[in-house]
């Protein structure tokens, strides 16, 4: 009596195994890829439950989230002839699961292969000068590239960025050298134009003292104002330029005009030797 309700419960027990083996949870960010006897379904399951009843089904799970692929260091020599190391990093989420899983291998590795040829043929056509100081702009290129690339794939490139440029030493120390001969010029450019705005200033402080004498006097007293702030023992007589005029006109006056003796000019006597002898 036994042994008959013991092959029902073994079988039951099995089927309830079954069932729960075929049984898939899938989440929200995931998608079921079916093949039913080795031919895909024309849609994709999930999320929530999906049974893939072994050996009939098998289900290959997509994830729908970003994923964030970096792209290791290449070595580029860029169009004018410096080698310098690229890395990147590409961020790519499948749309299609049927198409990622049915029309490549493996798409994070066909991702990753493709991002590293697109990263070499195209900065190796720019300048190092463009690398440096245009990246938004091989960025939009770059991710442009793949896009086209991976639409076939059901992949969907939403944003390509060029982390770090390694440049070598030579070429850094080049780089710096250029800096500062770059910041010395304008330094000097500086100076310079604040030598002309100070001449022209002086240039028209110098006319406004001509117009009135008495201004050279008001600075003569702001500057005994300005060291006697300073409480030291400094004595300052200031002389009027009137008075030193003055003496110098005085003086110009006075002045004696000496003669100068020139050398006496030297006499020439010619003399007629050519004379007739008369007998």
């Amino acid at each position: 009596m036994f042994e008959m309700f013991l092959i029902p419960f073994f079988v039951l027990l099995f089927l309830f195994i079954y069932v729960l083996s075929a049984l898939n949870i899938l989440p929200e960010y995931e998608r079921g890829v079916v093949f039913r006897l080795g031919r895909l379904l024309p849609e994709a399951k999930g999320p929530g439950v999906v049974f893939a009843f072994w050996p009939v089904d098998r289900i290959v799970r997509v994830s729908l989230r970003t994923v964030t692929l970096d792209v290791p260091p290449q070595d580029i020599i860029t169009r004018d002839n410096v080698t310098v190391s690229v890395n990147a990093v590409v961020y790519f989420r499948v749309l299609d699961p049927r198409l990622a899983i049915v029309d490549v291998e493996n798409y994070l590795y066909a991702t990753s292969q493709l991002a590293q040829t697109t990263l070499r043929s195209v900065l190796g056509e720019v300048e190092l000068d463009e690398l440096l100081s245009a990246r938004e702009k091989l960025n939009t290129r770059l991710q442009d590239i793949l896009d086209r690339q991976t639409d076939r794939w059901g992949i969907k490139v939403s944003l390509v960025e060029i982390k770090g440029v390694d440049l070598p030493q030579e070429m850094r120390r080049a780089m710096s050298r250029q800096a500062e001969a770059e910041r010395e010029k304008r330094a000097k450019i500086i100076h310079a134009d604040g030598e002309y705005q100070a001449a022209e200033k002086l240039v028209k402080a110098a006319n406004a003292i001509a117009t009135e004498p008495v201004a050279i006097q008001l600075r003569y007293l702001q500057t005994l104002t300005e060291i006697g702030v300073e409480q030291n023992t400094t004595v300052v007589f200031p002389i009027p330029l009137q008075l030193l005029e003055g003496f110098s006109n005085l003086l110009g006056r006075e002045k004696v005009e000496v003669p100068v003796s020139r050398p006496a000019e030297p006499v020439t006597v010619s003399r007629n030797v050519n004379h007739s002898l008369q007998s």
